[in-house]
């Protein structure tokens, strides 16, 4: 399943310095980055799908069960400094699939509160 192949790194510093996360086994929505004491700290990632680099999404939201302002990463990816996107030590909770998530899934994930079928959902 694409979802096994997902790894996922977050740095609570630019440059994946400081603190950090690995989601290694797969597709994860984390409803509330506070369960990890890791709540508006994001700052640099690395994304990858190991065995199709192009299929993987990570969407970042800046409120709690995938509500508020979000930003959409597709493809594997490092992600440096979250400034550059304005997004730097806003994420407070994510989703992370191996496939391209289309907007109007995004959509429905934001007006629902519901992540995609098939992956772990962590809540506090």
């Amino acid at each position: 399943m694409a979802n096994s192949d997902v790894r996922l790194a977050l740095w609570s510093g630019t440059n994946f310095t400081n603190r950090r996360i690995r989601f290694r086994r797969g597709g994860v929505a984390v409803r509330d980055l506070g369960a990890f004491r890791f709540n508006n700290v994001l700052s640099s990632f690395r994304l990858r799908n190991v065995v199709e680099s192009s299929q993987v999404t990570l969407v970042l939201f800046s409120r709690i069960n995938f509500q508020g302002s979000f930003r959409v990463f597709r493809g594997s990816q490092n992600v440096a400094n979250l400034n550059n996107f304005n997004f730097n030590n806003v994420t407070s909770s994510f989703i992370l699939v191996g496939r391209i998530l289309t907007s109007s899934e995004i959509s429905q994930i934001q007006s629902t509160g519901r992540a995609p079928r098939d992956i772990l959902v962590i809540r506090q």
